[in-house]
């Protein structure tokens, strides 16, 4: 059923025909990329669970989700393996991820779960990652590390509004981080203003800037009238191609 709701959501974004749904934009645009640049024309209907597809080149789009889902293993394996230091425990995660039924199910269709799972966990990693380099800060790997863990988190928010909670976890992490650092007395206020700093700009200001640029290309793509129109004003509706209300002078 969920492949059949955003399969069609990624074929609006090829045909650029504006739609509303509940969740943010991510998810499903990087699904309509991927059926495009796989040469999916999106002319499926997707009308009801079970139809089938046929010629239409669908592979692409699952593909691309199977990928992100398998992507979820190294994650883990790296993430368990910074934490614990022992081979043989990052490997028994990683073989856990590899023989789960619900991993393996999630991942082979086109949903926005394994693209939400491969931002949770990436983040985790990427934060985990940060915390190893604690000992050499500012430098180029903290650097890397700490930013790529603000695009991660605006890619768990960009895809589903539940990425919230590994937001709430990165931030519990870095005030903790900061907080140590507040102790530490031979660290001068200045430096310390430094760590704040740094932590602003890649954990709140990317992640935030990244979010609104995705609704950006959102409305940018979706020019043509759809079936969301009617969740938005008569002005913005005004600017939708096939809309009745299309170039028409609308008054504030």
């Amino acid at each position: 059923w969920d492949e059949t709701h955003f399969g069609k959501m990624g074929s609006y974004y090829i045909n650029r025909t504006f739609f509303f749904d509940v969740h943010p934009p991510l998810g499903k645009m990087l699904i309509g990329l991927a059926g495009y640049l796989s040469g999916y024309n999106g002319t499926f209907p997707f009308q009801k669970p079970g139809d089938r597809y046929e010629q239409h080149n669908y592979m692409g789009m699952r593909g691309f989700c199977a990928f992100l889902g398998s992507c979820l293993v190294p994650f883990a394996y790296l993430t368990v393996l910074e934490l614990s230091k022992s081979l043989p425990a990052a490997l028994l995660t990683a073989f856990i991820l590899i023989f789960d039924t619900g991993c393996i199910t999630l991942s082979q269709y086109i949903l926005l779960d394994p693209i939400l799972m491969f931002f949770l966990m990436g983040a985790v990693l990427s934060m985990v990652k940060c915390n190893s380099c604690a000992d050499r800060p500012f430098s180029a790997s903290w650097w890397f590390w700490l930013s790529l863990t603000g695009v991660n988190l605006a890619g768990a928010m960009g895809v589903k509004f539940v990425g919230l909670f590994v937001v709430l976890f990165v931030g519990l992490n870095t005030v903790s981080d900061l907080w140590d650092l507040l102790g530490d007395l031979s660290l001068s206020l200045v430096v310390f203003g430094k760590h704040l700093l740094a932590r602003v700009l890649c954990l709140i200001l990317l992640p935030v800037a990244l979010y609104v640029t995705m609704f950006a290309v959102h409305f940018t793509v979706l020019n043509k009238s759809g079936p969301g129109d009617g969740f938005f004003s008569s002005a913005f509706q005004s600017q939708l191609i096939g809309n009745n209300l299309h170039n028409v002078s609308i008054p504030e």
